[in-house]
This record gives C-alpha cells, sequence and structure tokens, in this order.
C-alpha cells in the first residue's frame, strides 16, 4: 500500500509544471513522505523495498535516465534517512533535509556519469531547495505521522 501510495505522488508530482524559481528537473519530492514514514515505522528495508519499487514505476513510465536518477536518490536518500532517524532519534525536520540532500547528491552522480560533463554548478541551487523541499517534506510527515500510524494500525486488524 506504502509503494502504491509513493508511486501516487511521484506521478502526480511529475505532472506539476516547472516553478519558476526551482533549478531545471528539480522536484518538491512528496514520495519521500511514504519512505520516510516507511523508515520510522517499518525500518529500512521496507522502505528500500518502497524505494525500489517507485523507481521501476519511473523506468517504466518515464524512460531509462529518470528510472537510474530515482533509483539512486531513492536508495541512497533512504540510507540516509534511515541512518539520520536511528542516531538523531525522530527528528523528520532533519530526516526529511538528510534525505532531500542526499537524494539530490546521488542524481547528481548520476547525472555526471551519464553526461560525462561537471555538473559543479548545480550543486548550490540543489543544496538550497535539498534544503528547503527537505524541510517542507519533513513538517509534512510530522503533522501527519498520527494520523498515518492510526491508519496502519486499521489496516492490520
Amino acid at each position: 500500500m506504502l509503494s502504491s501510495g509513493a508511486i501516487v505522488l511521484s506521478l502526480l508530482e511529475s505532472l506539476i509544471p516547472p516553478l519558476p524559481f526551482m533549478p531545471p528537473g528539480a522536484k518538491l519530492g512528496l514520495s519521500n513522505i511514504v519512505t520516510m514514514f516507511a523508515v520510522g515505522t517499518m525500518g529500512l528495508p521496507t522502505a528500500l523495498t518502497i524505494a525500489l519499487v517507485k523507481s521501476v514505476s519511473v523506468f517504466l513510465t518515464r524512460g531509462v535516465t529518470a528510472g537510474c536518477m530515482s533509483l539512486a536518490g531513492g536508495l541512497f536518500s533512504t540510507a540516509m534517512m534511515w541512518l539520520v532517524l536511528v542516531k538523531l532519534q525522530r527528528s523528520y525536520i532533519l530526516v526529511g533535509v538528510a534525505g532531500a540532500l542526499s537524494h539530490n547528491l546521488a542524481q547528481l552522480l548520476i547525472a555526471y556519469v551519464i553526461t560525462s560533463t561537471t555538473v559543479l554548478f548545480y550543486i548550490p541551487f540543489l543544496i538550497l531547495f535539498g534544503v528547503l523541499t527537505g524541510l517542507l517534506s519533513g513538517v509534512v510527515l510530522k503533522v501527519t505521522v498520527p494520523a498515518l500510524i492510526r491508519l496502519k494500525g486499521r489496516l492490520y486488524e
């Protein structure tokens, strides 16, 4: 069910036109909220599985390049979010920022591998928007986690 939620959020996010103040290709990272929830409530293996399933969907719907970016960003950010959550105890804001920044870093490395050109000029923009979108997703998760936990409990009754 969480994988489906991540896929739907990813697809909906891909329909949002580029915002004028965001760098090309930058997204809000809404589907990462699902992964962050899974990291905190179900553990790393489940969260990595969700990131993997979402990436397969991206491969199928948006192509190889987008799929590679999604896979690298999703797996690396999920691991980093888990690490921050384990070390810093339920700080959704820090988890969101760490997830966004690590997602951007992994995607930047994939962009470099694919294009074989320097992408260093993009780093300041990715840091700025990674912090902003990470804060946003961390706040959204913090606000919605009580309802999500109640829903999770009902699903297993």
